[in-house]
């Protein structure tokens, strides 16, 4: 059902994306994009509307041109047990900066995606966008310490995102994913 409700949705998205007067969300000054290619774990978010109540979230992210990423965005619905959905969206990474993407669901819609932060081994990450509607905090692995999650939340707060608004987005993987 949330599959057919993704076309509509992208659309609006990106009809809305005028942004009031803020200043810029912090952004990574030189994003190494072959190094952040891979997994990802969502380990909290603002959701979108789709994404509430999404379980073992994983975004993957794979080179297909110079500035092009093929996404891959997986999760099961509503719980672990639930239907596993996935979404393939293209990644375009801006000229003027890598950690800069239009994210396309829908051709010839673009959505704001920018990588505000990436840690210096590439194993944590935040996500967001100027609006500051959503954010994703991402990790290499499934969990993370409490210690770093507090860190990426609170820079998250340090660019204009509401704390009350961030979910954990519950993991649970077979050990040898996790090791993955």
């Amino acid at each position: 059902m949330r599959i057919l409700i993704i076309p509509l949705f992208a659309a609006l998205l990106s009809a809305c994306q005028s942004a009031p007067e803020r200043p810029p969300v912090q952004l990574v000054d030189d994003l190494d994009l072959d190094r952040f290619m891979g997994d990802w774990y969502v380990i909290a978010n603002i959701p979108t509307p789709f994404e509430k109540g999404n379980h073992n979230a994983l975004e993957q992210y794979h080179r297909v041109g110079p500035r092009e990423v093929a996404v891959t965005f997986s999760y099961n619905e509503d719980s672990f047990t639930g239907e596993r959905e996935t979404m393939n969206p293209t990644g375009y990474v801006s000229e003027d900066h890598n950690a800069v993407w239009g994210m396309r669901f829908v051709w010839p819609l673009k959505s704001d995606y920018r990588v505000m932060y990436v840690d210096d081994d590439y194993q944590t990450t935040v996500i967001g966008r100027q609006k500051r509607d959503y954010l994703w905090i991402m990790a290499r692995t499934p969990s993370i310490d409490s210690a770093t999650l507090e860190s990426l939340i609170r820079l998250a707060e340090e660019n204009g995102y509401e704390r009350s608004q961030i979910q954990m987005v519950p993991q649970r993987w077979p050990a040898q994913r996790e090791g993955h």
